[in-house]
């Protein structure tokens, strides 16, 4: 019998996540002594069904266990809102953000399978906004709070995108602080934009073997040392060796600065210390940028990180370490499928076939229609 017969979609869709690793790291983190029915691993289903189905409050998750279905896969009938809220401020962090490594490990595998090239690791931030009366301890300005999802994301190509590494600080820390943190592998092409910019780092990851490419500041000090000639189909405007900065404060390494025309007609310059690409491909990889712009609006339109459940610290981090483990199941089930539907596409199946047998659900992906 096809082991999909037996299980739910929503057991499918979860069975990447290693219940005998968790277990371990909540049993070494003591995560559930004394617990009688919300287990660690209850918790993470629970939550990962509200982020699926976009709950907004703990009284929904509360609600939704008049579903026989969720009770089944939950272990028990009812769970109360103070109970959650209890679990969702006592579970540490940690276990959720190895939870997310993990699953980013299986994703990549699939791309050593099949030889990838060098990847673009994308860096960016994204801040989500708080209530600065319920989360004093985020604030960043006088009537605001907020947290900030320091992101890396991995471009393979316009199918296969994924988050790879993420670091939740307050509002208030800058974007710069946390390069170094999200740079760490030689193999990749960084990209990241001009709120990254800092002249003595780029010296520092170019004497350290990484390669970068990001979009400088209007005001920079440049000084030429060369200008490379372009052919005249080239849509770059001019590519040129350069230090950056003023004479107290340059780069000791040369950089290339390239200088081109967006669709609106404004002026962009890309710094980058790659000198064995083509002008047009430093170009177009700057331009895969918008990858990471695309990953953060889907994060805000399809999980729940705009009313979050808690208001501890550890509460804001544990959710948004959920909604990048959503992200990552859904990648993981279009890289098992050898889908090139979206993933979009892929979540709208997954919440009308919950319940139902995995294969229901699987059928979508090869377009055949379900029994």
């Amino acid at each position: 019998m096809d082991k999909n017969t037996l299980i739910s979609s929503f057991g499918k869709w979860v069975s990447p996540i290693n219940i005998q690793k968790l277990s371990e790291q909540v049993k070494e983190l003591k995560q559930d002594y004394y617990t009688k029915k919300l287990t660690t691993e209850a918790y993470i289903k629970l939550l990962l069904v509200a982020q699926l189905l976009e709950f907004k409050s703990l009284e929904e998750m509360s609600d939704a266990l008049v579903d026989e279905d969720l009770q089944k896969a939950l272990g028990f009938e009812s769970i109360s809102a103070s109970q959650l809220s209890r679990k969702n401020n006592q579970i540490h962090p940690l276990i959720l953000a190895n939870l997310f490594l993990d699953l980013v490990w299986k994703i990549q595998r699939y791309h050593y399978k099949n030889g990838k090239n060098m990847p673009l690791k994308i860096i960016d931030s994204s801040t989500l906004p708080l209530n600065l009366t319920h989360y004093k301890w985020a604030k960043f300005r006088k009537t605001k709070a907020g947290v900030k999802l320091h992101l890396r994301l991995v471009f393979m190509d316009k199918d296969t995108v994924y988050p790879e590494k993420a670091v939740i600080t307050t509002a208030k820390e800058h974007d710069r602080n946390q390069l170094e943190v999200l740079v760490d592998d030689q193999e990749a092409m960084y990209v990241f934009d001009r709120g990254y910019v800092d002249y003595e780092r780029f010296d520092r990851m170019t004497d350290d073997g990484y390669f970068f490419v990001s979009r400088l500041k209007k005001n920079a000090v440049i000084r030429e040392v060369y200008t490379f000639s372009l052919p005249d189909d080239c849509h770059v405007l001019s590519d040129k060796m350069v230090y950056i900065g003023t004479t107290q404060n340059r780069t000791e390494n040369v950089f290339r600065l390239l200088e081109v025309m967006d669709t609106k007609g404004n002026l962009l310059r890309f710094i980058t210390n790659r000198f064995d690409l083509k002008p047009e491909e430093i170009s177009d990889i700057y331009r895969s940028r918008w990858a990471i712009e695309l990953f953060f609006k889907w994060l805000k339109q399809h999980v729940e990180i705009k009313h979050f459940y808690g208001m501890s610290e550890t509460a804001i981090q544990n959710q948004i370490f959920l909604a990048l483990i959503t992200y990552c199941l859904h990648v993981l089930i279009q890289l098992e499928m050898k889908s090139k539907k979206s993933l979009l596409r892929i979540t709208r199946w997954l919440k009308r076939a919950l319940w139902k047998p995995a294969y229901v659900w699987l059928r979508k992906f090869d377009g055949r229609a379900s029994p």
